[in-house]
């Protein structure tokens, strides 16, 4: 992704890019704290409610399939990771933000756990499982709906949760 990709996508002149952001970095910077902003916003949310760990665990997944069908935010989070292979500072703000992201639903998988809620099961790595799911399905959303129905995806999502759970 360059400047002059984003400003054609957006229809602006450089000069109108510019007035906004001093480089691409900044623009990529935005990009992730607008992400991370927004669902950390949800998972705050979910913390807040007075849910057991599979539900608080199925609703965020839902979130987490709501934003990958949104196709900006699919461009957005492609972007990103691809500037993350190449620019350590992006690449550090990322791993930042899926870390926290991690550290909340381990957390909550722990709870979960010791609540006798789930069963007994890594919760690092169930987290890190269902972050991966999100961030896959989203960049295999760019290849084009044909591949799956984001309803059955939904229903999969659902039964998995559902299989871990004890009750």
């Amino acid at each position: 992704m360059t400047v002059d990709d984003v400003c054609a996508e957006a229809g602006l002149s450089k000069g109108a890019f510019y007035s906004h952001f001093a480089s691409k970095r900044e623009l990529l910077d935005a990009l992730v704290d607008d992400d991370a902003s927004a669902v950390s916003e949800v998972m705050e949310d979910l913390e807040a409610q007075s849910l057991g760990g599979p539900e608080r665990l199925r609703r965020l997944t839902r979130m987490m399939l709501d934003r990958a069908g949104d196709a900006s935010r699919i461009q957005v989070r492609a972007d990103l990771w691809a500037a993350a292979l190449t620019e350590p500072a992006i690449r550090e703000r990322l791993n930042t933000e899926v870390d926290a992201r991690r550290r909340v639903i381990r957390r909550w998988v722990q709870e979960a756990i010791a609540g006798g809620e789930m069963v007994d099961l890594p919760a690092n790595a169930l987290a890190s499982i269902l972050l991966a799911l999100n961030d896959g399905l989203m960049l295999h959303r760019t290849l084009g709906e044909s591949g799956f129905r984001w309803a059955n995806i939904s229903r999969a999502l659902d039964a998995l949760l559902a299989g871990i759970t004890t009750a």
